[in-house]
């Protein structure tokens, strides 16, 4: 039975190895095709064989505490990964992505304050009129230094971390500018 998969799979390896114009399939192409299915096939035979169905840990979780991308670093992640805590990068990047959700959370509530006071049958009164474009005006400061000062931790985030890690900065103006759009003040 080994001999007719075998042959099977030479057979499906015999065809054409002339190139095309455009499709052009080059002969390297063509060998490491055929390598992995024949390991393809070598595996899925060790299957059905049962060789993979006694491995020593199978069925309990995989065993990740080695980094090798921490190196001089590793003593240090483990001892803080042990005691509950993550490396400074990681809580970093947790307090940016926090600190951006609550200010947009605090600017939602603004929104809908302001959807709730214009949806009113009795239309607002001057003095509520006044005291939302107070809140409007503050919050909108409060916005802008809330994204000046996280762009300032981003830039730190991002020396301090692998380029494949760095985080963009926020374009302060255009989210700025997108509240005052979707948030006007009211006509007084």
């Amino acid at each position: 039975m080994d001999l007719e998969k075998q042959r099977s799979f030479y057979q499906r390896q015999q065809g054409p190895e002339t190139t095309q114009n455009d499709g052009e399939r080059t002969q390297r192409g063509y060998d490491e095709r055929r390598f992995r299915d024949f390991v393809e096939d070598q595996i899925r035979e060790a299957q059905e064989r049962g060789v993979f169905d006694h491995l020593p840990g199978m069925g309990k979780p995989l065993q990740l505490d080695e980094n090798p991308y921490a190196r001089e670093k590793e003593l240090a992640y483990h001892l803080l990964k042990s005691n509950g805590f993550a490396p400074q990068e990681i809580e970093l990047a947790k307090e940016i992505r926090s600190e951006l959700q609550q200010a947009e959370a605090r600017l939602a509530r603004l929104r809908e304050r302001r959807q709730r006071l214009a949806r009113r049958r009795l239309p607002p009164f001057p003095s509520e009129k006044r005291a939302f474009n107070t809140a409007l005006a503050q919050a909108l400061r409060d916005y802008e230094a809330t994204l000046r000062e996280l762009n300032r931790k981003i830039l730190t985030f991002s020396l301090m971390v692998p380029p494949a890690m760095h985080m963009n900065m926020v374009d302060v103006d255009s989210k700025v500018q997108a509240f005052r759009e979707s948030c006007p003040p009211f006509p007084l």
